[in-house]
């Protein structure tokens, strides 16, 4: 026996709705340390790991919410899923985030800056479907289009690479910037597999 999915289950699409508005902040701040200085990105770095703990509490109340619960509007494992997702999402942006300040790194490929509007618009998407899990309505248009900026996102990242091995950089500094890249094509990957696991979710409750 399940709750409605508009009844006193809404409690977790709610804390689902808050991980993904701080997913929005985190890739702000993620833009933000890549076009600042050394100095400031400290503090944007910072800031960023403030919001990553945020969204690690959420991911904590969805846990205990499910252990304290009964009855929930979809599978256990199904909302399991989600918050863990949601928090991957976080922590790869997180990760990349700290990478740019640990390696001091002065200039990044022109690729990262694709990266980020993907990693950007797909926070921005994934914000707008969240609530809507209450009714599973309208989320199509939802997964179709992060799976295009998936595919975006792997054009730029491979792209990235290429030149990158092609830069005549200094072997250090081309792992340096290899471990950043790929780390936010993780991130990207990480909202597909959300995006997948939305849809799966979508076919079983309808």
């Amino acid at each position: 026996m399940r709750f409605s999915r508009s009844d006193n289950g809404s409690g977790f699409f709610e804390l689902l709705a808050t991980q993904a508005s701080h997913l929005v902040r985190g890739a702000e701040l993620l833009a933000r340390i890549h076009g600042a200085d050394k100095e400031r990105r400290v503090a944007l770095r910072d800031e960023l790991h403030r919001v990553e703990h945020d969204c690690d509490e959420v991911t904590h109340q969805v846990s205990s919410k499910l252990n304290q619960t009964f009855v929930t509007p979809f599978d256990r494992d199904d909302i399991s899923f989600l918050t863990n997702r949601l928090d991957d999402c976080m922590d790869y942006m997180d990760e990349a985030g700290d990478l740019i300040v640990l390696y001091k790194v002065d200039d990044l490929p022109r690729g990262v800056v694709e990266q980020l509007n993907v990693i950007q618009r797909c926070c921005d998407l994934t914000a707008e479907a969240m609530p809507r899990l209450k009714t599973l309505g309208g989320l199509k248009d939802y997964w179709v289009e992060i799976n295009r900026l998936e595919n975006e996102g792997d054009q730029a990242y491979r792209r990235t690479l290429s030149e990158l091995f092609e830069s005549g950089l200094d072997a250090l500094e081309v792992i340096k910037l290899k471990d950043i890249i790929e780390t936010l094509e993780k991130a990207i990957d990480s909202f597909e597999s959300l995006a997948n696991g939305v849809e799966t979710i979508a076919i079983k409750e309808s």
